[in-house]
């Protein structure tokens, strides 16, 4: 018997012009590039961590220290996305950027916004500064042109940049590929410990360990899984992410109050 022609599937016009907006909108937005803000979590060398991508081209990272309402510190993550609810922002990631005094000021160099709060710190050996005086420290920036870097503190001094955020922090995890020989592979300095790179001028990379870890392995997590070939150390014990509504990081009742803070926000649902 001959057989009957299969029917022809109509596809509603509704459904047909929906399909090619779709198709419209992701050639406008590169559908295969990267997501704005992604948060995943990563094991590497027997540790889990908290690993952030921020996407510079599609999303706007800024830097947090003072309240523009009262003049006083945020100090929190909390108070910062409070802050941001009421100018109608809905704050999808933070971070501490960096290590501070005893004053709660920025110890090193602190750029908001294009401007400088805090100049460049290039004083050797302070004890008090902790982790800060392990050389080389070093500067994570973003400049005017949305590229962002990280260079020690010597290169900063040497070829000033113009940038519209910066902050600076230490030990330098990685630089220009290498490991800082002041780490130890085996050291039993055992912290939770927080840092950023820039992998390519248009993408930041944070990472906070989800348990204790020593500088060593925390900077071949930067050189060997994240790829980058310049690191900063942002802080330890203390720190914490806030990553679309959950923390990571130290449990809370180890953080205290934070100078800076990182933080990429959202226009709120109306």
């Amino acid at each position: 018997m001959p057989q009957r022609p299969h029917p022809v599937t109509r596809i509603p016009l509704r459904a047909l012009l929906r399909v090619l907006v779709i198709l419209a909108a992701c050639t406008l937005a590169a559908c295969d590039a990267p997501p704005v803000q992604t948060g995943k979590q990563v094991s590497f060398d027997g540790a889990s961590y908290r690993v952030v991508r921020i996407n510079l081209s599609r999303e706007r990272l800024s830097l947090h220290w003072l309240d523009p309402d009262t003049g006083k510190p945020f100090a929190n993550i909390e108070a910062l996305r409070s802050w941001g609810a009421r100018h109608g922002e809905q704050l999808r990631f933070a971070a501490n950027a960096g290590i501070y005094d005893r004053k709660g000021s920025p110890l090193g160099l602190y750029v908001e916004a294009g401007k400088v709060l805090k100049p460049l710190n290039t004083a050797h050996g302070d004890p008090a500064a902790g982790n800060f005086s392990m050389r080389p420290n070093g500067v994570f920036l973003v400049d005017h042109k949305g590229h962002a870097r990280v260079m020690t503190t010597a290169a900063y001094r040497s070829h000033p940049p113009d940038p519209r955020l910066a902050t600076q922090s230490g030990p330098m995890l990685v630089i220009d590929g290498a490991i800082n020989p002041h780490f130890l592979a085996r050291s039993t300095s055992l912290k939770w410990r927080s840092g950023v790179c820039a992998p390519e001028p248009g993408q930041v990379v944070f990472a906070i360990s989800e348990s204790p870890v020593n500088f060593h392995s925390f900077a071949r997590l930067f050189r060997d899984r994240l790829g980058c070939r310049d690191a900063l150390y942002l802080d330890g014990t203390i720190s914490q992410f806030f990553d679309h509504g959950d923390y990571f990081g130290p449990p809370v009742f180890m953080t205290k109050p934070y100078a800076g803070m990182f933080a990429v926000f959202d226009k709120a649902p109306q």
